[in-house]
């Protein structure tokens, strides 16, 4: 064998060590960088099901139902008011209870609501409670910055498709219960992830008999309103 076609051998045996070791680091970290995307992503989606189901409850409260459609808690966010019980006053402060039964005692007829009236006026040394109406957006999300009502109807980092979201009134033992789900799946969540890791991840979750995505709620069981990543 000459120097030359020794050289050229080297040179190929070189080239395939090198291409199967990239294989191999390739094979290896792929799905360590897609399950790093995977948890990020999951944690995005996560906090904004968490909020669709916060604006539910408070719809619920409201209305007796939940909402079918994200458009329609985005109106109730944006329009919508919250019964709240305020409380004045402390059952600890003595003289503020004698003062407040004095007064009820002298006038059997007065309202909650004629007492809040005296304290709007001044008068601080009462003990009561009564229920009033704020608006839903200076209730819920008040104190989060990062808080955006419009972003809640589209799966993030799936370029604008829509959350699945569904509700229903089911008999459960013979009485009528509101439900809700909203869901974000997999193979709209991992868009541009790797295609086979992403399928591979969808078969497991159906092996074990789970939605192959995020859910918050059901419609065909009650759950409490729990997210399947709880």
């Amino acid at each position: 064998m000459n120097k030359t076609v020794k050289i050229i051998i080297e040179v190929v045996l070189l080239a395939v060590i090198v291409f199967l070791t990239l294989t191999i680091v390739k094979s290896i970290q792929e799905p360590v960088d897609f399950n790093k995307q995977k948890a990020y992503r999951e944690s995005v989606a996560i906090q904004r099901l968490k909020d669709i189901r916060d604006l539910q409850v408070a719809f619920r409260s409201v209305n007796g139902h939940f909402a079918s459609t994200v458009d329609s808690l985005k109106l109730f966010y944006e329009t919508g008011e919250m019964p709240v019980v305020l409380q004045i006053g402390s059952q600890d402060d003595s003289a503020a209870v004698a003062h407040t039964a004095a007064i009820k005692k002298a006038n059997r007829r007065i309202t909650n609501e004629q007492l809040y009236e005296r304290y709007l006026a001044g008068d601080k040394q009462l003990v009561f409670s009564i229920e009033n109406k704020i608006a839903v957006k200076d209730t819920l999300f008040n104190q989060r910055e990062d808080f955006s009502i419009d972003s809640l109807k589209t799966i993030p980092f799936s370029g604008g498709a829509p959350v699945l979201m569904e509700s229903a009134v089911k008999m459960v033992s013979g009485v009528p219960v509101p439900l809700f789900e909203a869901k974000m799946p997999y193979k709209t969540l991992l868009k541009g992830l790797d295609n086979q890791l992403r399928i591979n991840l969808d078969a497991d979750r159906r092996d074990q008999n789970k939605y192959e995505g995020l859910q918050v709620g059901s419609i065909t069981a009650p759950n409490n309103n729990a997210g399947n990543w709880e």
